[in-house]
């Protein structure tokens, strides 16, 4: 990356920040947009990660992309390790945002946080028009893990079997202090989550999985009809757990599409 390039994006999420706040980030406003989509990030992800989807989806869709404590500009803040609580704050950001329609797209520990998110905003009223759950297994669905109390090594070690994390990052020395740190937090958040019997999401729910995915099975993607009354259809890419950047295209056109079918039915009902 150039340095005018660098000068250029930096230049662009500061705009982005001080028109948002802390916690959103609107990387390519489209205000005439009919609906808006939130993107929460996966574990140790940050919301540059969406840019590329903001990019894609303006003018249609406005994206607004949740900047996670604990990383890039919000570095020196600690890294929040509970879903709810983190469930809980994104919400409260969000809100403003309902002024039309929202949708929902989280990727791994993000689309946790999006069901979440979705839920608080249901008991206040406020119906999402539905939530794409990309490379997760539904909540309900228990496995023992504990990859956030390992070594530093084992953080590393995970990070790189599920290929989300360059390697360049990883063997930035001043960085992956920052990266560990944030890893680790975002891993017990998911690792300590257990779904509660609160009420289920009356909103549609889009799973995406990748089918080599050894994070989701197709039996635990096809468990996220348990978490709503409303349709619930699962689609297959090909690839690992970060199936969405191999495909990116794909994934992308499929969130449009759904985005529209859902608008249309809301206006429709």
């Amino acid at each position: 990356m150039t340095t005018t390039t660098q000068t250029t994006t930096t230049s662009n999420q500061n705009r982005a920040r001080a028109a948002t706040g802390d916690w959103i980030r609107r990387f390519q406003p489209a205000e005439d947009a009919a609906v808006r989509l939130l993107c929460l990030p996966h574990a140790g992800g940050a919301a540059t990660y969406y840019f590329p989807v903001a990019r894609a989806l303006a003018p249609e869709v406005d994206v607004l992309a949740v900047q996670y404590p604990g990383r890039q500009d919000r570095r020196t803040e600690p890294v929040i390790d509970d879903i709810r609580v983190l469930a809980d704050l994104v919400t409260a950001e969000l809100l403003p945002w309902c002024d039309r329609p929202v949708a929902l797209f989280g990727h791994s520990m993000g689309a946790m946080v999006g069901y979440e998110v979705a839920r608080r905003l249901e008991t206040r009223g406020i119906e999402p028009l539905g939530l794409f759950a990309s490379g997760r297994r539904a909540p309900s669905t228990v496995r023992q893990e504990s990859v956030h109390r390992r070594d530093d090594q084992g953080i590393i070690k995970a990070l790189k079997e599920l290929s989300g994390t360059g390697d360049e990052v990883l063997e930035d020395e001043d960085l992956l202090p920052m990266i560990i740190t944030a890893v680790r937090g975002d891993y017990k958040a998911v690792e300590t989550y257990q779904a509660d019997d609160g009420p289920v999401l009356a909103c549609p729910i889009h799973v995406l999985t990748g089918d080599t995915d050894e994070m989701t099975t197709a039996e635990e993607a096809q468990a996220w009809d348990r978490h709503t009354t409303g349709e619930c259809r699962v689609e297959v890419f090909t690839g690992g757990h970060f199936f969405l950047s191999e495909q990116a295209p794909s994934v992308i056109a499929s969130v449009r599409g759904g985005l529209r079918a859902w608008a249309a039915a809301a206006q429709h009902p």
